[in-house]
């Protein structure tokens, strides 16, 4: 599908800059909202969002737009993403609505949506959305007009939530944990969860002022992290990013953990639980000492494109359960129908308390290889795929690094540049073949 508004994850750019505006928010309320009438007489959509301060004016234009069509709104306030995603399908609702920009800085915003089975929605839905933005409104008369009404247990109802997500025996009781939430949407819901089962929590990142949203704390900048772990003497950090549906962690040492390694932890407490793990889907850039740990158990791993709708799509279709990106996006979905940093920590802490060892421990034999990315801008009109010194050297180092090592070259999706990487054992190999490929382009 050609998309104008959509990219792979919902609509996102730049508050102030089209379409992150209040006219085009409006606009698109009221297109959703049509959309949503030709299924259901009424309509009922729950909006929730992160803590920028845009979320204010986009949730209030948004409110307007689905009023116009019709559709009644339900208001959770700041909400992480996950957490919208299963009120939508507990409430019985018609569409869950996601006003965030994830791990982007406060100046960008945008918006997902979630099926009333708290799923993300297909391409189709989304043609059907963008065709209705060019069409005239057809607004509905005042007696016709949708309510809005604010939720005001949203929070409690998605708390008790991810604690069911594990088994009534798991008790974190004597760990200490430092929990950040990235000043972001999970701020006032996380530390709440596992200080009621029973951890000792240092809250971080939980004093949102508006624009401080992934500033220097989370997922996404996990230094901070580390060394409050270490001068709090805590047993595990938990970095969320701002709308919580990534994942890092941080063990007592300052060591840290990513979502490959953190994926290969849950399938293995599954597997020593004599669960079945029939597969596994990561992504192209998954570590591959993961993918020869997970064959070392008979489990294979399909790799998906780059990106947690892509890795969804795979485990959808294959019928499977567990999957994941290193960035910290991680998929049960015999937990949760989305990715969900919260359910996944508690996940991986059930995996440590199951097994009684600590999360080094259990990676003891998956030591991730260096990976060596480099960029090589392109000219103009050039077709890196047409070029046969490129692929005779890919060849070659293909050759060399045999299964213990592996070559992606693949073309940005945002800027002219190729991208290379080399992933091998040996850091120092990794760099020199990298090289030479990038060599070949210059």
């Amino acid at each position: 599908m050609s998309r104008r508004y959509f990219g792979t994850d919902g609509i996102r750019g730049t508050v102030g800059m089209t379409p992150i505006t209040p006219d085009f928010m409006l606009r698109l309320g009221h297109a959703v909202g049509s959309v949503l009438r030709r299924t259901a007489a009424r309509p009922t959509v729950i909006i929730g969002k992160d803590t920028r301060i845009s979320g204010y004016m986009i949730e209030s234009a948004l409110e307007a737009g689905f009023a116009s069509a019709g559709v009644d709104v339900l208001l959770s306030g700041p909400l992480p993403t996950p957490g919208v995603a299963y009120l939508t399908r507990a409430l019985r609702l018609d569409l869950g609505v996601v006003i965030s920009a994830s791990h982007n800085p406060y100046a960008d915003n945008g918006i997902k949506f979630f099926s009333a089975r708290g799923e993300k929605l297909p391409d189709d839905w989304e043609a059907a959305v963008e065709a209705a933005l060019d069409e005239p409104p057809r607004w509905v008369d005042a007696a016709g007009l949708g309510r809005a009404r604010r939720l005001e247990d949203a929070r409690g109802r998605y708390i008790e939530f991810c604690k069911s997500t594990v088994g009534s025996e798991l008790s974190l009781k004597g760990l200490k944990l430092v929990v950040d939430a990235a000043h972001g949407a999970a701020y006032h819901v996380a530390p709440d969860v596992f200080h009621e089962l029973g951890a000792d929590v240092v809250a971080m990142g939980c004093s949102p002022d508006g624009i401080n949203i992934n500033h220097e704390v989370g997922a996404t900048a996990p230094a901070a992290l580390v060394q409050r772990v270490r001068s709090e003497g805590a047993d595990y950090g938990i970095a969320l990013d701002g709308d919580a549906d990534r994942l890092l962690m941080v063990d007592a040492q300052g060591r840290l953990y990513n979502g490959d390694e953190l994926l290969y932890v849950m399938v293995s407490d599954r597997v020593a639980l004599g669960q079945p793990v029939p597969g596994v889907v990561g992504t192209l850039m998954t570590n591959m000492a993961v993918e020869l740990a997970l064959r070392r158990r008979d489990i294979p791993l399909v790799r998906a494109k780059v990106g947690d709708r892509y890795v969804l799509e795979e485990l959808a279709g294959r019928g499977w359960q567990l999957g994941g990106e290193g960035s910290g996006h991680l998929l049960v979905l015999d937990r949760h129908t989305t990715g969900d940093g919260i359910v996944s920590a508690l996940q991986v802490m059930q995996a440590v308390q199951h097994r009684g060892s600590s999360l080094s421990e259990l990676l003891r034999d998956v030591v991730l290889f260096p990976q060596t990315l480099l960029n090589v801008r392109l000219a103009d009109g050039v077709d890196w795929r047409q070029n046969p010194r490129l692929a005779a050297v890919q060849d070659e180092v293909t050759r060399e690094l045999g299964e213990q090592g592996r070559v992606l070259i693949r073309a940005s999706g945002t800027e002219p540049v190729l991208r290379i990487m080399v992933e091998c054992a040996d850091a120092a190999q990794s760099v020199r073949f990298a090289e030479r490929l990038a060599a070949t382009l210059r």
